[in-house]
């Protein structure tokens, strides 16, 4: 079951935090989206391939840390594997989307 949430910004835009099951063998992701409303940021991620993404309730919020990472992203969409490891970096989406290389 995927969990997620929002924070709204001083300049009325949002981050949308969702966790997603990774797949066979993997535990979950975490996906940030920096968008203007969050329809928009769910709209972002289904225009990826990720169709099935709801965003129901607050449970979990990205913190301010996940926040400054989504702002200072060009794409503005990251998502990390390690959810309790502070120390892993935050990946562009595209690396998650494209096929696994050999």
């Amino acid at each position: 079951m995927a969990g997620g949430g929002f924070s709204r910004l001083p300049d009325g835009s949002v981050v949308v935090a969702i966790r997603l099951p990774a797949g066979p063998g993997s535990t979950h992701v975490r996906v940030l989206v920096h968008a203007a409303t969050r329809p928009r940021a769910l709209t972002r991620l289904r225009n990826l391939g990720l169709r099935a993404v709801y965003l129901r309730g607050n449970a979990e919020p990205p913190t301010p840390d996940e926040i400054t990472a989504v702002l200072h992203h060009p794409e503005g969409v990251l998502w990390r594997a390690k959810l309790d490891d502070d120390t892993e970096s935050w990946h562009p989406i595209r690396r998650l989307l494209s096929p696994a290389t050999a």
